[in-house]
Formats: structure tokens, C-alpha cells, sequence
């Protein structure tokens, strides 16, 4: 894989399950923030669903669009767009009510020293959203940060696991669960809580940060040794076919892939593939933040991409200097601060 085109369209590809799901799904979808890095590839996934499916439906993205070209671009996808500030409650009680609502809004990078505008993100207005869109399918976008780190042996958490985040965006993000899921139950609203960690686009993500490491000969810290990762597009589907499983209680849902990885390996595997040997720094902790995601995968099946397939892919995007976001994840810290 060596262009962007290439990606989008791989990363978009609908399987028939999503097909058959979007066939099921009533009413439209709003994606709210669809201006971050999942986003536009939701959208044009959901869109080509539709398409496949033969059914009328409309994919609506809203953002500030205050940037770049991708509100135009989003629109050449057939996606109608709106152009608004969230946070503006004149603005956000203007928009549309929809039976589906994708809420993926929220800051995480540049926490630290802006703390109130985190919290006003990631707490504040999923209650003005939740007020406006009440009775509509709502999948909101969180993370697994909202866990604690725990033993490598342990597996991960499930979703019955006691949360205990650390840092301010993490507690920051348990609100916007806590204040999402007061108004399910207060107005009977349908909510999927969708804890995910780590996404993986070739332009941004932890496998692309391993390797890029290794090709600059850059140390890699091994302090939080253990890591799991889906690829963007199989997180993707899981929320879009999500809408479909959302309750009143909410429904809890952890999503990345079914593997626990070694940072250890994916360094030394990256260098066999792009002929460098890994320079490491520190030694592995004995527990790492790591999430169970096997309920996501009853429910929707194991991710279509395997971690192989990812690294490779990142390897040849590294190897031909592929574009990137420069948008690190900061998998490596351990006290929350971000």
C-alpha cells in the first residue's frame, strides 16, 4: 500500500454484514466532529453501505470545518455536511433531529494547561447533545482510558472491569459516559458507550510510530511494554453497526483487536522488515493499559485486518515515506497526561 487513495478506499470497503445492518437501520446518521481522524472515513464507509444496500438514507457530517478542503471533499462523497461551533448551544440546537446519532466530538492532545476546555468538551456538551438528541440511537465515541492499567497477565479489562482513569482526560472522558448515560436513563434514550484504543490508519497510529522509530533509529521507550490496536476501518464498523445494539440502560462496549502486543516484538518485527535493528530504552512495566474486546467480537465478529497485514502495510508506507498526520497517540504514558 503506498498512497493515500489506496488506504481510503481499503479502509471504507463495507462488508456484507455492514450491508445487511444498514438495511436494518432506520432513519439517517448525524456524525458529530466528524472532522478528527476517523471521521471522514466513517462517513464515506456508512455512505457506501447505504449505496450497497438500496436504501434511502442520508449520512450528514457536522464539524467547523474551519480548515483544509475536507468539507468539500466529504460533500463529493455525497455526505451533507453542516457547518457548526458544538459548543455554540444556539448553533447546536439548529441542527437536525435525527434518528441516528454517531457523537465522536471530544479532545484528548493538549489537555494539560487547558484543562477546562477538555472538560468542556468531553463533559459539558455531551449533555447538550444528549438534551437535544433524546429517543435517538446514540454510539458515543470514548476510550479505553477510562480503565486502569493492570497486569499483562490479566488480559485486559472487560467491560465489567471498575473504571479508575488516570489524568484529566481520562476522568474528563468517564463524565462524558457518566453524563450520556444519565440522560439515556432519564429520557429513554438508546446509548452505545464505545470504548476504543488503539486505532491504526497508516498515516497516524501506534504501529506507525513503532516503525517509524526503528527506521530513524530513534529509541523506543519499553515502559508501557504491552499495547492492543485495531485497524481504523474494522472500528469503523463496529460503531456504525453499533447504532443497532444501543440501549436504554447503555450498552458498555470495549473495541481494538484480540491481541495483546509485545512493544518489545512489533519493534523487532519492524526491524526485520525494514532491515534496522530496534534501539530500546527502559524496561517493560508489569502492567500496561490493555482492553478485552471479545464482546465487540461475538457481536460483530474478529477485526477483517489482521495485525500482520497492519504491519506490513506500515512498513511499506514507511519505507516509501508515506504521508503522515503527525498526531502521535502517546501510547507510552503512564500517568494520563496529555
Amino acid at each position: 500500500m503506498k498512497t493515500v487513495e489506496e488506504l481510503e478506499n481499503l479502509m471504507t470497503e463495507p462488508s456484507e454484514a455492514l450491508v445487511g445492518d444498514m438495511r436494518k437501520l432506520e432513519g439517517n446518521i448525524i456524525i458529530l466532529g466528524i472532522g478528527g481522524k476517523m471521521g471522514p472515513t466513517l462517513a464515506v464507509m456508512a455512505k457506501k453501505a447505504i449505496d450497497r444496500a438500496g436504501v434511502d438514507k442520508k449520512v450528514i457530517g457536522v464539524s467547523r470545518f474551519s480548515n483544509g478542503t475536507l468539507q468539500s471533499d466529504l460533500e463529493k462523497e455525497g455526505i451533507e455536511t453542516i457547518a457548526i461551533d458544538l459548543l455554540d448551544d444556539e448553533e447546536l440546537r439548529k441542527l437536525p433531529i435525527e434518528k441516528n446519532i454517531i457523537y465522536m466530538a471530544g479532545n484528548k492532545f493538549g489537555t494539560t494547561g487547558n484543562e477546562h476546555f477538555t472538560w468542556a468538551m468531553n463533559t459539558y456538551l455531551p449533555g447538550r447533545v444528549a438534551e437535544h438528541f433524546k429517543g435517538s440511537n446514540i454510539v458515543a465515541f470514548s476510550t479505553g482510558n477510562v480503565y486502569p492499567l493492570v497486569p499483562i497477565s490479566f488480559g485486559g479489562c472487560d467491560e465489567l472491569h471498575p473504571v479508575a482513569p488516570v489524568g484529566e482526560y481520562g476522568q474528563s472522558s468517564l463524565g462524558r459516559e457518566r453524563v450520556f448515560t444519565y440522560f439515556s436513563q432519564k429520557d429513554n434514550t438508546p446509548l452505545t458507550i464505545f470504548r476504543l484504543n488503539y486505532a491504526i490508519d497508516m498515516r497516524y497510529g501506534v504501529l506507525l510510530e513503532i516503525a517509524r522509530s526503528v527506521f530513524n533509529e530513534v529509541p523506543i521507550d519499553l515502559s508501557m511494554g504491552h499495547v492492543n490496536v485495531i485497524w481504523q476501518g474494522d472500528a469503523n464498523e463496529y460503531a456504525i453497526r453499533s447504532l443497532l445494539i444501543a440501549s436504554s440502560p447503555a450498552t458498555i462496549l470495549n473495541v481494538t483487536g484480540p491481541e495483546t502486543l509485545s512493544i518489545r516484538w512489533l519493534a523487532s518485527e519492524f526491524g526485520r522488515m525494514l532491515g534496522k535493528e530496534p534501539i530500546f530504552t527502559g524496561k517493560e512495566e508489569d502492567n500496561a493499559l490493555l482492553n478485552n474486546s471479545s464482546k465487540a467480537h461475538k457481536l460483530f465478529g474478529y477485526p477483517r485486518v489482521s495485525i500482520r497485514e497492519m504491519m506490513e502495510w506500515t512498513a511499506e508506507w514507511v519505507n516509501n515515506d508515506g504521508e503522515t498526520l503527525n498526531k502521535p497517540t502517546h501510547f507510552q504514558e503512564r500517568k494520563g497526561e496529555f
